[in-house]
């Protein structure tokens, strides 16, 4: 951390000292921890995720459903041993799992929480939450350590990665750490109950006025993967004020736009997805980010 280059932004910043793009010291902050019940019905199962939110973001991306704790920072110090404490303490309220949210600017100490955690008999699966903004050398730490892997796919345009997240190399990133991840988990393992145990499931969240975006996503995420991966098609997308700028996305989707890319993965062979109804595009799916664990 004392000239950090972990992300592929490449500060170069002593985050002992200063924040990096992230936002971020190399102090761990976390805005919310609890059992949360809009994740994928794999991952929430009856009981919930046990999700803990981190504070920061290296992507940063304008249209942020959580853009309260990416960009404005809202969050509490902890130490590595209390997040080790926090994981047994969402594993005693009945969590199926412990579900790691926009951890990538923390990852060293992540790697040094779930190893302590296991050293002392902790056995629930780690799900890792990403925006897939990462490099090689993050996702190497976390090796061994992560058992289902959930990275999102925002964009196919270099366009709309430099427009909305300020990393035209973006979707290059992403692919290839995608395709590191399910080196690592090829197969997806579900309990009796539907849980996962194992796994890559990739996110696209559908934006406003972008379903052509959304179809290269897709069709890339297919003709890749096949049956590999469980493929996550969000119709969620929120307006948030803060992106007022960009009056394209200050609307919801239309049920059009969504369903014109249903239709699309089903005409491409796509079965193993998760698609939502457009009710939830809706700020009550937002999480509450005050503290509480």
């Amino acid at each position: 951390m004392s000239d950090c280059n972990l992300c592929p932004r490449n500060c170069n910043i002593n985050r002992n000292l200063h924040k990096g793009y992230c936002g971020e010291s190399e102090t761990l902050r976390i805005s919310r921890a609890d059992l949360h019940f809009w994740e994928e019905p794999c991952i929430s199962g009856t009981n919930g995720s046990g999700a803990i939110f981190f504070t920061g973001c290296q992507l940063k991306c304008v249209f942020c459903q959580n853009y309260e704790i990416a960009h404005n920072k809202k969050g509490k110090e902890i130490t590595v041993d209390e997040l080790v404490s926090i994981f047994f303490e969402l594993k005693n309220k009945g969590a199926h799992n412990i579900n790691l949210v926009t951890a990538d600017h923390f990852i060293p100490s992540i790697a040094k929480a779930i190893e302590k955690a296991k050293s002392q008999g902790f056995d629930l699966p780690f799900v890792y939450n990403t925006s897939a903004y990462l490099t090689k050398k993050q996702l190497d730490l976390l090796e061994d350590l992560i058992d289902v892997y959930l990275p999102d796919l925002k964009y196919h345009s270099e366009f709309l990665a430099k427009k909305y997240s300020n990393a035209n190399d973006y979707p290059q990133v992403a692919k290839q750490t995608i395709s590191q991840m399910v080196s690592y988990k090829n197969k997806i393992v579900l309990d009796n109950d539907g849980l996962i145990k194992q796994g890559v499931i990739v996110r696209h969240l559908v934006l406003p006025g972008n379903t052509m975006d959304s179809k290269k996503v897709l069709s890339y995420l297919r003709e890749t993967y096949g049956d590999k991966i469980l493929i996550s098609i969000m119709s969620q997308y929120t307006p948030i004020k803060e992106n007022e700028r960009f009056k394209e996305l200050n609307r919801k989707l239309y049920q059009y736009e969504y369903a014109e890319i249903v239709d699309f993965c089903n005409a491409i062979g796509i079965t193993n997805a998760y698609i939502q109804e457009l009710e939830s595009a809706t700020k009550d799916f937002i999480p509450d980010f005050n503290l509480n664990t």
